[in-house]
């Protein structure tokens, strides 16, 4: 019998670790209960971001992507309607990143960023609710609370990253 060996790069392995954090983070989130259904902080985003400086855009989309589809597998969600809103919301959150770190540092760093892609996120999860699961107008009226807690916590967590990678910056120097 014949055996295969996977050859990885060092940046495989960071991915991985990476990958595991944010899950770990999506996996403590899942069981804080929400006074709002739907609403969460989105503690695995700080991850995303803090690859998006650390690692770039490529590895920020395998990190979220994997978190994503792992999550999903290990919740029991996988390809049930809160998985295509988990994917739709990341996706949506990577587009708006991916657009996002092309402009200038200098007013768009981590809290800006991470709020652009906290709206994007619960932009994708509301486009995909009407369309597909509520095809309503009512569902409008979520937005401002919606809308709201984007911002709460995409400013949280936005500070919580430009801390974490202030505080390695600090370390390399």
């Amino acid at each position: 019998m014949k055996i295969t060996q996977i050859q990885t790069t060092v940046e495989d392995h960071h991915i991985a670790k990476l990958a595991a954090i944010a899950i770990a983070l999506h996996m403590v989130e899942a069981v804080i209960p929400s006074p709002i259904p739907g609403v969460k902080p989105g503690l695995a985003n700080i991850v995303t971001l803090y690859v998006l400086y650390e690692y770039g855009f490529a590895a920020t989309a395998w990190v979220s992507i994997l978190r994503v589809f792992a999550s999903s597998l290990l919740l029991g969600q996988f390809l049930s309607p809160t998985f295509a809103l988990s994917l739709s919301g990341a996706v949506l959150s990577l587009a708006a990143l991916w657009l996002a770190q092309h402009l200038p540092k200098k007013w768009f760093g981590p809290i800006t960023l991470s709020i652009l892609a906290a709206f994007a996120h619960i932009g994708g999860q509301l486009l995909l609710v009407r369309l597909w699961l509520i095809p309503h107008a009512g569902v409008a009226y979520l937005i401002p609370v919606f809308a709201t807690a984007a911002l709460g916590f995409g400013l949280m967590n936005g500070i919580i990253t430009a801390k974490l990678i202030s505080n390695k910056q600090k370390k390399s120097v």
